[in-house]
Formats: C-alpha cells, sequence, structure tokens
C-alpha cells in the first residue's frame, strides 16, 4: 500500500483530503482494504487518496462521510479538492501519468513532452535558462516508458500547426523530431492530428491543456500557467474540457492527412 508518512496535510486541499480520511480511518481501526471494502474500491486506491495520487470522486467522498459519520464534512471538502489550483510542487504528475488508461491532449506551443525527441527537449527547455538542464532532460525521457510497457495508455495528441512550425536552431534535431512524429503513423495506440492555421480561432485559446482518465479515482484535466499546475477534477469541469477537446480534433485534419503534413514540412527540412 501507498506509503502516507511523508504526506504534509498544508500543502494543498487534496493532501489535506487524504490525510484526513487517513486519520478518521485509523481512529475506527479499519485498514485501507476495510475502507476500501465499505467504500466499494480498492484498497490501493485508498492509499493513493490518502498520499494525494489520486483526486476522490464525490462518491468517495460521500461514502466517507457516511462511514467515519462525518456529518458532511468530506462532502462539503470535496468541491474545493475537485475544483484544485495547485502549486509548481505538483511533481506527482508524471505518476497520475503513468496511471492513466487513457490520454488526451492538445499543445499549442510545442510537441507533446511524450513524443518529444531528447535532443529536441533540451532545445525546448534550454531557453527557460533551467539549473538543471540535464536532470530535466532525463526526467521527461523517463516519463515516456510508459509508451513500451505492457499495456501503454492510448493517447490522441492534437498539435497546433504553430508547434510543428516552431523550429530549433539545429534543423538536424527537428528532422528528427518529425521522423518521430511520423514513427507513431500507424502506431495502435497513438493518433495523431494537426489543427491547421486554416482552420481559425481555436477552441482553445487559453493554451494547451491534457485529460487523463485514470485506472481509478476522479479524471482530470491538467494545464500548466508560469510555475504553477493547475488541476481540475470536478466532472463538470471535466465534461466542459472534453467537449472542447472534441471541438478541437473535429476542426483538424484526419490521422492520415496530419502525417502527410508533418511529412511535407520534414521535406522542406
Amino acid at each position: 500500500m501507498p506509503n502516507t508518512t511523508d504526506l504534509d496535510p498544508s500543502k494543498s486541499p487534496l493532501a489535506f483530503f487524504g490525510s484526513e480520511v487517513r486519520r478518521h480511518r485509523e481512529k475506527t481501526d479499519m485498514t485501507q482494504k476495510d475502507l476500501g471494502k465499505k467504500l466499494y474500491c480498492s484498497g490501493a486506491l485508498v492509499g493513493y487518496i490518502e498520499t494525494a495520487k489520486r483526486f476522490p470522486t464525490d462518491e468517495f467522498a460521500e461514502g466517507c462521510d457516511k462511514i467515519f459519520e462525518t456529518d458532511g464534512s468530506f462532502g462539503r471538502l470535496w468541491p474545493l479538492v475537485a475544483r484544485l489550483a495547485l502549486p509548481s510542487w505538483f511533481r506527482e504528475y508524471t505518476e497520475f501519468e503513468a496511471a492513466a488508461t487513457s490520454i488526451r491532449t492538445y499543445q499549442a506551443q510545442t510537441l507533446y513532452g511524450l513524443l518529444q525527441t531528447e535532443d529536441y527537449a533540451r532545445a525546448v527547455m534550454r531557453t527557460s535558462r533551467h539549473h538543471d538542464l540535464d536532470g530535466l532532460v532525463a526526467a521527461r525521457m523517463d516519463r515516456q516508458r510508459i509508451l513500451t510497457r505492457a499495456n501503454p495508455p492510448r493517447i490522441w495528441v492534437v498539435l497546433d500547426e504553430a508547434a510543428l512550425r516552431r523550429r530549433t536552431a539545429d534543423e538536424d534535431v527537428m528532422r528528427a523530431q518529425l521522423q518521430r512524429l511520423l514513427s507513431y503513423r500507424y502506431d495502435p495506440n497513438m493518433i495523431i492530428q494537426v489543427l491547421p492555421f486554416s482552420a481559425g480561432f481555436p477552441a482553445s485559446l487559453d493554451g494547451s491543456f491534457t485529460l487523463l482518465d485514470m485506472d481509478e479515482g476522479a479524471d482530470f484535466v491538467y494545464s500548466e500557467g508560469v510555475a504553477t499546475a493547475h488541476v481540475m477534477a470536478h466532472p463538470d469541469e471535466f465534461r466542459q474540457a472534453a467537449f472542447r477537446y472534441d471541438l478541437l480534433r473535429t476542426a483538424a485534419l484526419s490521422a492520415e492527412d496530419s502525417a502527410e503534413l508533418i511529412a511535407s514540412l520534414l521535406e522542406e527540412l
């Protein structure tokens, strides 16, 4: 089971929610497995929620109130957890990403991290003047292990044409990156579409975002700003973001036409 000893409840509403689940569970002498049975979920999910590694659903919160007789405390806390702005300490994103059964992402400025070559990733990160460039690049490459595991997530990527035309200074780096994208042309777990300039204004003028469908726990939307990460796990907001994503991929070129456009850009190089 996930270890709860290092959880800091003050980090976020999600961490506080998890610490409260743990506190009430231990007070009633239940194991994570015991609580999971009562909530009709796995003990592992209880452990992940207690360690802020999964988002609880509203049913989970309501179930905790009934089991612990907390007079709706978890239910009142849940909307704050589900509409969550997380600061830059949200490094656990990669764990959520690795646990997702499917990933849908729209990338407006650069290519999606899971599809980046090492040289492209280095070129992108170098411009931000990071102190530990080698460590950041290595971490991004490590994330890509989920693509080659036994049961990889299904991934749907919509790339704005601007992300493809924004080239690195070294044309060889960009050439290798475009070849990497084309290597997924017939991958059964990967769909890549390009949103062309001719589509006009995209449905997401406020930038890139990613939808993660989780194995257990609530699905959520993830986006990044300056030194922060924003997460929404409320079902209404997830549905709204999913609808926006559907609008984007409807406006995008087909997967085949997208591959042809990428191939034409490769020829230009």
